[in-house]
């Protein structure tokens, strides 16, 4: 099974810093997500380079990779020189979070020129994976909506999976989260 993961940027969640203790949270979600997901035969786990979810999901890959053998991590761009206009820290952090995936590649092999490489993104993505797993409440849309929405009209003539994780079931992770450490 090939998972695409996906979600909220991180300014859409209010966290601002590397520290903001919603990251720990969010990744004991995705772990606990992957888990059950190796358990149905996960093989890969993708997702693209979004400050937030993306990024968060992936680190959270290669760390899970490291106890689960076999399953493997990508990072794919819709554009190429994808974080050119970002600042430089958050340019590191991505060129980092790199070299740590087992594969990394752009969709188009072209900078950013119009909305239509977007949506030719997401069909790859939808093309290349057989389940989405998405952090998004329909009653809080923002970026991911428009996931969401690919995915829901992909459904209409395919057999693909969606979960989505909304703010509900967050905040319920975040109470076994706390539980669980202390």
């Amino acid at each position: 099974m090939r998972l695409w993961v996906s979600g909220y940027r991180s300014y859409e969640l209010g966290v601002f810093k590397l520290d903001d203790p919603k990251i720990e949270v969010l990744k004991y979600c995705l772990r606990k997500n992957f888990m059950q997901n190796a358990d149905m035969g996960l093989e890969w786990i993708i997702s693209g380079g979004q400050l937030g979810i993306e990024q968060w999901a992936l680190e959270e890959a290669v760390s899970f990779t490291k106890e689960y053998v076999g399953v493997k991590t990508a990072l794919m761009y819709p554009y190429t020189e994808f974080s050119k206009n970002w600042q430089e820290d958050k340019q590191i952090q991505l060129a980092q979070l790199e070299q740590q995936v087992d594969f990394c590649a752009s969709v188009s092999k072209q900078p950013y020129s119009s909305p239509m490489q977007l949506k030719n993104y997401q069909q790859f993505m939808l093309a290349h994976t057989d389940k989405a797993v998405l952090i998004y409440d329909k009653e809080h849309p923002g970026k991911p909506k428009f996931d969401y929405e690919a995915i829901k009209r992909y459904q209409q003539t395919h057999a693909y999976e969606l979960e989505v994780i909304d703010m509900y079931q967050l905040q319920d992770e975040a109470e076994q989260y706390l539980e669980q450490k202390y």
